[in-house]
């Protein structure tokens, strides 16, 4: 024959029952919090590097403005070298005569 619950036994059953559900329910909110917190710092992470990429773009793009500005400047330098060069070729060799 089996022996029923007495009602004690059977409130402090229920009692340890719903202290590990508590339990349980506590973990798994700090599981979560700590979740949150950890996407909370990947988002700030990928802010931050959205932030630096455009930053670095700009960088880039001014750089290569630049690049561009002196190219420009060495061709025209070079072309101006050129002529003067010329110039004192010919005046060489009409001294020459």
């Amino acid at each position: 024959m089996q022996e029923t619950m007495t009602e004690p036994s059977a409130i402090d059953a229920a009692s340890k029952r719903l202290a590990l559900a508590l339990d349980a329910l506590a973990a798994a909110v700090e599981r979560r919090q700590e979740a949150d917190r950890g996407e909370q710092t990947l988002t700030a992470q990928l802010h931050a590097l959205g932030n630096d990429r455009s930053r670095l773009a700009a960088e880039l793009d001014a750089a290569a403005a630049r690049a561009r500005s002196l190219e420009s400047v060495n061709r025209e330098v070079a072309q101006r070298l050129d002529a003067a060069i010329h110039t004192i070729r010919s005046v060489l060799a009409t001294n020459e005569r």
